[in-house]
């Protein structure tokens, strides 16, 4: 089945869950879930594997162990896409991005090293205004304050290495295009316009070698 888009009772879903994040609200809506929300992001995934790699869904449960809030389920639909993609679905609409959301200690080095290097931080500098140029937001979930120590505080791309992961990532308002297929070709488009900062980090930074 291919991508057509997901709708307006995904978003409902989500509104009901919002309202009421209860097992018995789950149960009660699991048919719309799986119907509505779940099978649309399992068929854009399909759709997009041959060009990005394989995608996975995340669980839609929280893990509350550790949290004061123990609201059991996620208000959002979110998958992988191969290495370095990510969407997610929500109340307050889309988003897509692609990077390297939480850098281990290890990649933190290759990556500072990397920014500082006269070819290789230009290059990235580069990139990320080239992002913004589309409007497609570089940013990262955790930043420093000031810069890594070792690192001078006066360093042209200070910015660039103050933060412990870097991800490009567009965000959409909830509008009708999300029940049609234009929703596929919006996700596309980002994760294209990414690949330059994707094959950067691919190229400079590269998997955790932490054991």
């Amino acid at each position: 089945m291919a991508f057509k888009g997901w709708p307006a009772t995904a978003l409902e879903f989500y509104e009901g869950l919002e309202a009421d994040n209860s097992k018995a609200y789950w149960t009660e809506h699991k048919a719309t879930y799986e119907k509505d929300v779940r099978a649309p992001m399992e068929a854009l995934l399909v759709d997009l594997a041959d060009e990005f790699g394989e995608g996975h869904l995340y669980r839609p449960y929280r893990d509350i162990r550790f949290s004061p809030d123990k609201s059991p389920y996620k208000t959002n639909i979110a998958a992988g896409v191969g290495s370095y993609g990510y969407l997610h679905l929500s109340v307050d609409g889309l988003v897509t991005g692609a990077g390297m959301y939480h850098m281990a200690n290890d990649q933190l080095d290759r990556y500072r090293r990397a920014v500082v290097d006269d070819k290789t931080g230009p290059a990235l500098e580069s990139i990320v205004a080239g992002l913004a140029a589309q409007k497609i937001e570089v940013h990262a979930f955790e930043a420093l304050k000031t810069a890594p120590k070792g690192y001078p505080r006066d360093h042209p791309r200070v910015e660039l290495l103050k933060k412990k992961g870097l991800v490009a990532m567009k965000e959409w308002p909830v509008a009708a295009w999300l029940g049609t297929a234009a929703a596929k070709t919006r996700i596309v488009e980002v994760l294209r316009a990414a690949h330059p900062l994707t094959d950067w980090l691919e190229n400079h930074v590269g998997p955790s070698t932490s054991t």
